[in-house]
């Protein structure tokens, strides 16, 4: 018989971010061992319910009884299993009463790797009643729970603790005992709403029990209240909150019958930078802003309630009290850093270790500036604001704002820059040079901001590498494989040119000696002396490609087939905005007619040369050409270097690609007709000086012999 399947697993309050995952696992685990003892379950169809105080799942048309077992057990080699008059030995004896059973009924199996006995029999398949405690014991035994909780005087261990569980197939109830508590058909409703228990009749009728409780078990369901309530609240104050996934995400999983309340909180407190204000908010009250038309924090904002109180006066009233001493100190800790400017905060800067060979924050800030001032002057951006905003960038991190909220970093530093009165360049780069921040966030939007951002995140790829702390596997403790991401993408996003194995290598002249000697193993007896120019060298090279390898997934996610990116990627273009270039050439190359059969003959040409070994190609002598296809493939090539060069100055590479694709018919023609390795030793060579020059001029903008076929 099929039908439906609830298990709920009661708990007091489960921690906020863990409910979504702890539920997907509890269900994951409930289904895969249903799967492993061969009841067929349809797990598209499942429904995964969670809230603060429940883990549950629905399943569809379960059968009452795993179907019947085939057991085959493997028993020994028959050649180990008879002795040599052909009679049982001990190993076949004991195989065969390990499965209840005699040797005579035995049977053979015979393979193409030999032979041996096999023990077959059908097992009547076990009633769901009986494997289902099993089933959810290993279920919530994998849960990932780091830290469980024991309650009163039991053994038991658990994310928190458990006071009922609800086991229904159909209307009948499953009988089992997790944790000490009986399974049986009652839920439990809303703590406040419903405090009693909740009978279900079935497992269909448990999701309506539980709404007819003030509960709202479905979390799609509740996340949808969230927002209805939420925006009705908005339209009563006529603005509009702000409700982020992330905040909507910890509120789904804090209410089970969630109630949106209107508060305001006293305007004087708008003067503080919005974002602080957004933030105690967010973070640590998890109430939703509201903002006006011109996107402004007002001095209104939406709680979210766990009841449907009768006088949610109260409520509003006990939301606007917590409130209010957490933005009195947000105001006090704001007025307190406008008292200093914020280049007062670079002496302490020295007193605070940024990684022990590399010394303190001041010592970076150091390096930074004058980076910063390098690449200022190499890009055409003023040197003198690219310097100042290195100089100022980390001093809000010795702010009190920023000491209590480190999330701000770099926002403070703005504000606290503005009222400074400093350069609204600098100002603006002290925030946004921390971009991109995240997943999907831009690069920083203005000159001074990216000439900053390049110099932070270069010097601490260097300094970390150097310190022989770069990541390994999944430990990456400095965040070097973002830094390393936001650097490329800052410099092919901003268009910046830049050689960056030669900015490498100036950030590497600056990483002292002694912090280039700590990342490096302890020398053996013997060995020749540390080089400190080698060592940077080596650094160089390995930073290059470090960066070069997050490229490759940047440009995946961009939709940009790996085999184009390698066909840029053998060039090794120093100018990562350079790099772009080609890589969007080769891309639109890819899609010519004429570039599958362009990318065969590359790589045959490549081949060609690499076994004619080491020849030193000169000039053409056009003397030996032959008539036809090789004069014809010489004039094409000819006349192809003229038209491309001016092309390949101005970096205008599809337009190179394009005029080197009507160099297809020429090439075909000649490795129809031509035998490039002749007799006559002058022949062969001036042949292979023709491909060489050929294969040098595709090599202007990518390999392309790497190319696949479409």
């Amino acid at each position: 018989m099929l039908d439906s399947l609830l298990i709920e697993i009661g708990t007091e309050e489960l921690p906020t971010r863990t409910v979504d995952e702890l539920a997907q696992a509890f269900a994951g685990g409930i289904i895969e061992g249903l799967k492993k003892r061969g009841f067929a379950v349809d797990g598209e169809a499942a429904k995964v319910y969670c809230s603060p105080r429940r883990l549950a799942l629905w399943l569809a048309g379960v059968a009452d009884a795993q179907p019947d077992q085939a057991i085959e057990r493997r028993g020994p080699a028959i050649a180990a299993a008879l002795d040599a008059s052909g009679q049982p030995t001990k190993a076949l004896s004991g195989f065969a009463a390990s499965c209840g059973t005699t040797v005579e009924a035995l049977q053979r199996l015979e393979t193409d790797k030999g032979a041996w006995f096999v023990y077959r029999a059908e097992q009547p398949g076990q009633p769901l009643a009986a494997l289902l405690p099993d089933v959810i014991g290993e279920s919530l035994k994998a849960l990932p729970v780091p830290k469980p909780m024991r309650w009163g005087d039991h053994d038991y261990a658990f994310v928190r603790p458990m006071h009922w569980l609800v086991i229904l197939h159909g209307s009948r109830v499953i009988d089992a005992e997790i944790f000490g508590i009986a399974s049986g058909r009652a839920s439990r409703g809303h703590r406040f709403h419903h405090s009693g228990p909740v009978a279900v009749d079935s497992a269909d009728a448990w999701l309506d029990a539980l709404r007819g409780a003030r509960v709202l078990a479905d979390p799609a369901e509740r996340r949808q209240r969230i927002r209805d309530e939420v925006e009705r609240a908005g339209r009563e104050i006529g603005a509009t909150p702000r409700l982020r996934p992330e905040l909507l995400d910890e509120i789904a999983n804090l209410t089970e019958w969630p109630v949106a309340i209107r508060c305001t909180f006293e305007r004087d407190f708008l003067r503080v930078p919005q974002e602080a204000l957004i933030m105690t908010m967010e973070t640590n009250q998890k109430f939703v802003p509201v903002f006006d038309a011109a996107g402004k924090l007002t001095e209104h904002f939406i709680g979210i309630a766990n009841i449907e109180s009768a006088d949610p006066a109260e409520i509003r009233k006990g939301y606007e009290r917590v409130i209010r001493p957490r933005f009195a100190d947000a105001r006090f800790f704001y007025d307190e850093d406008l008292k200093a400017p914020l280049e007062s905060h670079q002496p302490t800067l020295a007193n605070v270790t940024y990684q022990q060979a590399l010394g303190s924050v001041w010592d970076k800030t150091i390096r930074v500036a004058e980076l910063a001032r390098t690449i200022a002057n190499r890009v055409g951006v003023d040197a003198a604001l690219a310097t100042r905003a290195a100089g100022l960038a980390k001093c809000d991190l010795m702010t009190r704002m920023v000491g209590e909220f480190p999330e701000l970093q770099g926002t403070m530093g703005r504000y606290y820059a503005t009222a400074g009165n400093e350069p609204a360049e600098v100002a603006e780069a002290l925030d946004t040079f921390y971009q991109p921040r995240f997943a999907g966030d831009g690069i920083a939007p203005g000159r001074v901001g990216q000439v900053l951002a390049v110099a932070e995140r270069v010097d601490t790829l260097c300094g970390i590498f150097a310190v022989g702390q770069k990541p390994s596997g999944n430990k990456d403790p400095f965040a070097l494989r973002r830094a390393a991401l936001g650097l490329a993408r800052t410099l092919i996003e901003s268009g910046l040119s830049l050689d960056l194995p030669a900015l490498l290598a100036d950030a590497l002249g600056q990483i002292p000696e002694s912090a280039l000697a700590a990342g490096m193993p302890k020398p053996k007896e013997g060995a020749p002396a540390f080089d400190a120019g080698q060592r940077r060298a080596e650094l160089g090279r390995e930073l290059y490609d470090f960066v070069l390898d997050r490229l490759r997934g940047y440009y995946t996610d961009l939709g940009i087939a790996p085999d184009l990116f390698e066909a840029v990627r053998a060039l090794a273009p120093g100018d990562l905005s350079d790099f772009d270039a080609r890589l969007r050439a080769v891309g639109e190359f890819a899609r010519l007619p004429e570039a599958a059969a362009l990318a065969a003959a590359n790589k045959r040409i490549g081949n060609i040369l690499r076994q004619a070994g080491q020849v030193e190609f000169g000039q053409i002598q056009t003397n030996l050409l032959g008539t036809g296809a090789e004069s014809g493939l010489h004039d094409a090539l000819v006349n192809a270097q003229a038209a491309t060069a001016p092309l390949i100055a101005d970096r205008t590479y599809v337009a190179v690609l394009k005029r080197l694709a009507e160099l297809r018919d020429p090439v075909d023609a000649f490795f129809n007709d031509v035998m490039v390795m002749a007799d006559d030793a002058a022949v062969r060579q001036n042949r292979l000086t023709l491909l060489a020059q050929l294969r040098q001029l595709f090599l202007h903008v990518a390999d392309i012999s790497v190319l696949q076929a479409a």
